[in-house]
């Protein structure tokens, strides 16, 4: 009797990570290379998006037992990592020698005018004034392509908000590309 009360536990314990590992991966397939984009959308350098992505997949497999709401986890999975890319952001000094060798190669493997690199240069600094609030709406909308609705589920505001932080954040924008421009 007390070998089968010792096998039973384990087995129910087994049977439930098994059915969560499947749910992941199906909320995962879902979700394609998401946490890849909002980490590239923060820190602009491949290898640097590349590990904070693995990062996120591999803290979203172990806390998904903890996600209260399942259906909520690309939301969840988008807010983790920008996270994690602001944090390795600000954590990461050595950015800016990247980005300048980046663009050095660029010059040279690329037919791409000096204005263009440096109109790039100037929206992607006038982005990263913004604040976190505004700049992960217009990231969301603007470049990676999503509508009000889907910016709305993901950050888990009302459309409304979302569409107000983008008038402010677009009008931030155009008023810093202003000064910009005027120099």
């Amino acid at each position: 009797m007390n070998d089968l009360v010792g096998r039973f536990p384990r087995t129910l314990v087994s049977a439930q990570r098994e059915d969560l590992t499947r749910e992941f991966e199906e909320r995962l397939r879902d979700s394609g290379t998401l946490a890849f984009r909002v980490a590239f959308s923060v820190l602009r350098h491949r290898e640097d998006a590349e590990d904070v992505a693995q990062e996120s997949l591999g803290k979203a497999y172990r806390s998904f037992a903890k996600l209260r709401d399942p259906e909520r986890f690309r939301a969840w999975l988008v807010r983790m990592t920008w996270r994690m890319a602001l944090d390795r952001r600000r954590g990461d000094r050595r950015r800016s020698t990247r980005e300048q060798a980046a663009i050095e190669l660029v010059s040279g493997a690329s037919e791409t005018s000096h204005a263009e690199r440096e109109r790039a240069e100037h929206l992607w600094a006038a982005i990263d004034s913004l604040p976190e609030k505004l700049r992960l709406v217009i990231v969301l909308s603007s470049i990676e392509g999503h509508d009000t609705r889907e910016v709305a589920s993901l950050l888990q505001i009302p459309e409304g908000t979302v569409r107000s932080r983008l008038f402010l954040a677009r009008k931030a924008l155009a008023e810093k590309l202003q000064c910009l421009a005027t120099r």
